[in-house]
């Protein structure tokens, strides 16, 4: 599952019109609606000690743009990323702006936290990089684990009808002034798997040389439905499940979902 190496440097660049902002007042919104976690903003020196309840995990948190989004509008905030380049440049924009995010290095399959949490997030369909239904479900299962009760878990992921009907076989190429990037698509229908190839070239030193690099990732769709029914068998509560574009209701075109789900087991709701 490890991606992102040689990619990080220049992540932030082809990502400059990931609308972070957009998704950010949604989401929030979603928690003050349905979640338990408080922004500590107002609050007493006591209430801001690490309340676990306000605690708010970023899964899949990659350079922290979004991590640090979620900190300014003042909540609590972990950031859980595998790719060690992608979070020394997450830790930059921490010092950066002042926050105090702790940045953990884990894989989510084998997330670790040292208590309960009251929300854990996930965007930027990061968890279609989990390739097994179980990868899935053991990383549901352990979401559920460190929710705080009552505590939500808030995803999106890329559907198949995305891979197989939009992204899949298709190649994007996207050149700026100091870099460029080739992205080829192979979609396998029996497996719904997709294949990212990217080539990427950086500027370096004289300004006619570039480096040339390349990556390979791997992302699987999943339908609604199957999602849903994973997440329930971890345990966990579907509360809303609706199309990330419109936020209206799922259709058969839907290219990204969201799901909110609830922790129901330790306190019996």
């Amino acid at each position: 599952m490890e991606a992102y190496g040689n990619f990080a440097a220049v992540y932030d660049e082809f990502m400059d019109e990931t609308p972070y902002e957009e998704w950010g007042e949604f989401l929030t919104g979603l928690i003050e609606k349905y979640g338990i976690s408080k922004p500590v903003f107002g609050q007493s020196t006591e209430d801001k000690l690490r309340s676990e309840r306000d605690l708010v995990v970023d899964l899949g948190c990659g350079t922290g743009t979004f991590t640090e989004y979620m900190a300014a509008r003042g909540y609590d905030m972990i950031g859980v990323d595998n790719a060690q380049e992608m979070l020394s440049l997450a830790m930059e924009k921490r010092d950066a702006a002042g926050s105090s995010t702790l940045y953990l290095l884990q894989d989510m399959r084998e997330l670790e936290l040292y208590s309960t949490v009251g929300t854990v997030l996930s965007v930027c369909d990061c968890v279609n990089y989990l390739l097994e239904e179980e990868e899935l479900l053991q990383t549901f299962r352990l979401v559920n684990n460190y929710l705080y009760p009552g505590g939500i878990f808030l995803f999106d992921f890329n559907t198949v009808y995305k891979y197989e009907q939009i992204i899949g076989d298709t190649t994007i190429a996207e050149n700026r002034e100091d870099c460029s990037f080739i992205w080829e698509n192979y979609y396998d229908p029996d497996s719904q798997i997709n294949e990212y190839d990217l080539t990427i070239f950086v500027q370096e030193g004289k300004e006619d040389c570039f480096r040339r690099f390349q990556e390979n990732h791997y992302q699987r769709g999943y339908t609604p439905e199957r999602m849903k029914q994973l997440v329930e068998l971890a345990g966990l509560r579907v509360e809303l499940m609706i199309d990330a574009d419109s936020h209206g209701e799922v259709a058969p075109e839907s290219q990204r979902v969201y799901i909110l789900a609830r922790e129901v087991k330790k306190n019996g709701m």
